[in-house]
């Protein structure tokens, strides 16, 4: 057997072949071909919203899960046991009513307890509700001393008071720039945030999250087309969605799926799969998000599958510099969401996540969308830096790095009350 020491060497040069070849020169990408968005597997062109519906979108479904995120088993749906575990009428000075709920899941002996935190607008009746997965515990996306800390796996920070995987009280309010919870309330939306790791730790190993709940006896890990942590992750999120549309305050409420980064990767598959979600926000999400993944810039197939194996079906990593052979591309990915709006932003020097192929990759959705006679983006070429598209697919270009900020929550709040207004 070998020693832990090679096996880590050995990942340790895998990883570093991948990432010697990626490229960010634009006049390098190769020509491609992507697949036929409006064309079945047996020819068939698709001209009408029920042939989408009824022939290809669920062909598109069926090839995301067999060859890239991996199928949540059908028994999966299973319905926590809900604690409410604090409840506050006064919070954020008044403006706010903040609850925070466990979801506990127990199949096969094994129990999983999932945190969620609300904050709703005081006063207002079934607001729209952003809801979203963070990186650091639901401590880390407020300066509020009254948030529960998660016990859940934790990757160490210690610029965070994280360590030993441990999350502490000096995680409070250290994402709280990504998260502007008393813009949010002011502009009359609800947010209702979990911690990741609290239904999949982010890490290479399945032996914890909510995977072992479903495994077959002697199954240590999920099989080569079974979900990986990308679909856990957006399984997680519609079991929050059953939890808020089950409650008298949010019952009749209109749901935005957002994520940032790997949860932006989350949303869009998350959005895809699950057809009560009204809006989808999907913040640089890059190589399995909704950048194309034949333009190979930035991350790749292979980079992402050497990295972060566990984010995807083992299926998916056939693909490794072979993205011309996959039978779908994340045009593809953004599609399965219409005709329900999309919104997609990308940052200048986010060049990782390939801020060109963001937006050719919701472009390129643009023919399922005009299906159902919405407007979409008028053309291939990225807009300009912070001039904001706010058709049924929208997409902005802001300046900085790979982060969640200000000026997109201010597009994502007027896109939302663009498209969801009552």
């Amino acid at each position: 057997m070998k020693s832990f020491l090679s096996i880590l060497f050995t990942i340790l040069i895998m990883k570093a072949g991948a990432q010697s070849k990626v490229n960010y020169d634009e006049s390098k990408v190769e020509p491609y071909t992507l697949p036929e968005l409006l064309r079945s597997a047996s020819g068939q062109e698709i001209k009408t919203v029920k042939e989408w519906e009824s022939i290809r979108r669920p062909e598109i479904v069926r090839l995301f899960e067999e060859e890239v995120y991996g199928k949540i088993p059908a028994e999966a749906q299973l319905k926590p046991n809900i604690e409410i575990l604090e409840k506050e009428g006064t919070a954020l000075h008044g403006k706010a009513v903040r609850q925070q709920i466990a979801l506990d899941f127990e199949r096969n002996g094994r129990r999983l307890r999932v945190h969620l935190l609300v904050y709703l607008p005081a006063g207002q009746d079934n607001p729209p509700v952003f809801v979203g997965y963070n990186f650091y515990g639901n401590a880390s996306i407020a300066e509020d001393e009254n948030i529960l800390l998660s016990p859940s796996w934790v990757p160490n920070k210690k610029e965070f008071g994280i360590t030993e995987n441990q999350i502490t009280d000096g995680a409070r309010g250290q994402r709280a720039h990504r998260w502007p919870v008393e813009k949010i309330i002011d502009s009359g939306f609800g947010l209702a945030a979990i911690y990741y790791g609290d239904v999949d730790p982010d890490r290479d190993d399945f032996s914890d999250g909510i995977h072992p709940l479903f495994y077959e006896e002697g199954q240590t890990k999920p099989g080569p087309s079974e979900w990986g942590a990308i679909s856990a992750w957006a399984w997680g999120a519609s079991r929050a969605l059953d939890y808020l549309k089950s409650e008298p305050a949010t019952a009749n409420s209109k749901y935005i799926l957002f994520g940032h980064s790997r949860l932006g990767k989350t949303s869009l598959w998350g959005g895809a799969l699950d057809k009560r979600w009204d809006l989808v926000i999907a913040n640089n999400s890059g190589c399995g998000g909704v950048a194309i993944s034949r333009r190979k810039i930035g991350e790749t197939v292979e980079v992402i599958n050497t990295s972060f194996p566990h984010w995807f079906a083992d299926r998916f990593q056939k693909y490794n510099d072979q993205e011309s052979e996959m039978p779908v591309d994340q045009h593809m990915l953004v599609a399965l969401i219409a005709p329900r709006p999309v919104y997609i932003s990308s940052a200048v020097e986010d060049r990782w996540a390939d801020p060109v192929g963001e937006y050719l990759g919701a472009y390129y959705a643009s023919p399922a969308y005009q299906l159902y006679g919405l407007e979409t983006p008028a053309s291939d070429q990225q807009p300009s830096v912070s001039e904001p598209i706010h058709t049924s697919i929208g997409y902005h270009l802001r300046p900085g790095g790979h982060d969640v900020t200000d000026y997109d929550w201010e597009q994502f709040i007027a896109f939302s009350r663009k498209h969801l207004r009552k």
